[in-house]
């Protein structure tokens, strides 16, 4: 009884947490990463705070990485797993990356989808 349960549109992660360490948005801006470097692979997370639900596939994800405590939307991903530590709080999974954005679509999500300019790694 209760319980607060929210559905996630967004897996939102750093390094350490699980976000590739492959993807890196320097080169990326100089030379766009393609979707068929990622595509089929799957990418674990761990040790996100709090419980998370998240839809199952094939609903997509935004796949957000948390940089400098700024949000950069990279694309879209498929959660295809997780798991629930209760006793910790915290979520873990594995999820597979559907789409990638383009440098400039990166720009661009992040006014489309979520406008908060303090979180905006591009501002």
């Amino acid at each position: 009884m209760g319980s607060f349960l929210e559905i996630n549109d967004t897996l939102r992660i750093n390094k350490k947490q699980g976000f590739p360490k492959d993807l890196d948005i320097e080169k990326h801006l100089s030379e766009h990463y393609l979707l068929k470097n990622v595509k089929n692979k799957v990418f674990s997370f761990a040790d996100k705070p709090n419980i998370r639900y998240y839809h199952q596939p094939p609903v997509r994800t935004f796949l957000v990485e948390e940089l400098k405590e700024k949000w950069l939307y990279w694309g879209l991903c498929q959660i295809i797993e997780v798991t629930y530590d209760y006793q910790k709080q915290v979520t873990s999974g594995k999820y597979k990356i559907i789409y990638l954005n383009s440098p400039e679509e990166m720009k661009q999500v992040f006014d489309l989808t979520d406008q908060r300019k303090e979180l905006d790694y591009f501002q």
